[in-house]
C-alpha cells in the first residue's frame, strides 16, 4: 500500500523543523487576508522561509488562498499569487473561482488544491473542478467514511481528507463578538480579540463549549470536540486516499509536535504491517489522549455517522 501525505498546519516558522522532524510530509501556511482559519499568521518572509525549510528537508508546502473573496481584494490576487509562484509553493489552496482564474493566467503551471470545506460530497463535483485546473480536493468534514472510500473509487484527482484536530460550524463575515462588546459599552482591542483562545460559546443542556474567535474573514464558531481516527486510518489507506491532514487551529507546538509523531507511527505501522497497526492502535489513541486538553474531548465526528439536517 501507498503510504498517504501527512499534511499539517504549523503555528509558525519555528514548528517547521520539529514537525519534519515528527514525520509530517506537507504544510499549509499563509495569512488570514487570503486564507481562511489558519493555525498561524505567516507573513510573506515567513512564507518563503517555511518553503526554504521545507525544500531543504524535500517536503512540500501549500499557500492558503481558500478565504471568499469581495472586489476590494480581487486585485490583490495577481499580486500575491505571483508572490507564491516565486515563493516556489508546491500548490495553492482556493475555494473561490477568482483564485483559479488569477492563477491561470499569472502562474498557469501552479498546483491547485480545491478546498471549500463543505461542498465537495460528492465525485462529480471533486472531478469538476479538476477539469476547471484543480489537481487535488479537499473533502467536506460532513460525510462519512463509506462515502469517502467510494468518492476515492471515482474521483479524477488527489482527495484529502481531515483526520484530526477541530472543524468550523459557523462562520460569519461580520465581527460579531467585537459588534457585541461594543453594543455593551465594553471596549475590547481587535488584537486581544484574536489573540485570545480562552473564548466559548457554552452549551448548557449539551454541556459542550465551542470555541469562538475573530479574525480578518470574521468570526468562526468551532467544535466543541476535536476529531481523531488514528485508530481508524486503515480502510482509507487502503482506498488510496492521498492526503491525511492533522489542523492545528488553536494548538500549540508541542502537542502538534507529539500528534504528528503518533500519526507517523500509525500510518507507517499500517502500511508496513496491517496485522501490528490492529495491535498497537489502541495504544496510539490512548497516548492522544494522555496529552489531549481536558476541554477538547475526542470523538471520530462524521466518519461513522450520517450527517442530520
Amino acid at each position: 500500500m501507498k503510504a498517504p501525505e501527512l499534511l499539517v498546519t504549523p503555528t509558525a516558522v519555528e514548528d517547521i523543523l520539529p514537525l519534519i522532524e515528527a514525520g509530517a510530509d506537507a504544510f499549509v501556511v499563509g495569512e488570514q487576508r487570503y486564507g481562511l482559519r489558519l493555525a498561524g499568521e505567516f507573513s510573506r518572509e515567513e512564507v518563503k522561509k517555511a518553503i526554504e525549510l521545507a525544500h531543504q528537508h524535500n517536503k512540500k508546502v501549500y499557500v492558503a488562498m481558500n478565504a471568499i473573496f469581495h472586489n476590494d481584494l480581487v486585485e490583490e490576487l495577481d499580486d500575491y499569487i505571483a508572490f507564491v509562484r516565486d515563493a516556489k509553493a508546491d500548490a495553492i489552496i482556493f475555494g473561490d473561482p477568482a483564485v483559479l482564474m488569477a492563477a491561470k493566467e499569472v502562474a498557469p503551471e501552479m498546483k491547485l488544491h480545491w478546498n471549500t470545506e463543505t461542498t465537495a460530497t460528492n465525485w462529480f463535483t471533486c472531478n469538476y473542478w479538476g477539469e476547471k485546473g484543480a489537481k487535488r480536493a479537499v473533502l467536506a468534514r460532513e460525510i462519512n467514511m463509506d462515502a469517502i472510500v467510494e468518492m476515492k473509487e471515482h474521483a479524477k484527482v488527489e482527495l484529502e481528507v481531515q483526520v484530526h484536530g477541530m472543524t468550523c460550524m459557523f462562520q460569519s463575515r461580520r465581527t460579531l463578538i467585537g459588534n457585541y462588546f461594543e453594543y455593551q459599552g465594553k471596549v475590547m482591542n481587535v488584537e486581544n480579540r484574536q489573540q485570545n483562545k480562552n473564548m466559548f460559546l457554552h452549551d448548557e443542556e449539551r454541556n459542550n463549549k465551542y470555541p469562538i474567535f475573530e479574525d480578518f474573514n470574521g468570526t468562526h464558531i468551532m467544535s466543541p470536540n476535536d476529531i481523531c481516527i488514528i485508530d481508524e486510518l486503515q480502510e482509507m489507506i487502503e482506498a488510496g486516499i492521498d492526503s491525511f491532514k492533522i489542523d492545528g487551529i488553536l494548538k500549540d507546538q508541542q502537542y502538534l509536535v507529539a500528534v504528528t509523531k503518533l500519526y507517523r507511527k500509525a500510518i507507517d505501522t499500517c502500511v508496513e504491517d496491517e496485522d501490528k497497526y490492529d495491535d498497537i492502535k489502541s495504544e496510539l489513541l490512548d497516548e492522544i489522549e494522555a496529552i489531549q486538553p481536558k476541554n477538547r474531548p475526542l470523538d471520530t465526528g462524521f466518519f461513522f455517522k450520517e450527517t442530520v439536517y
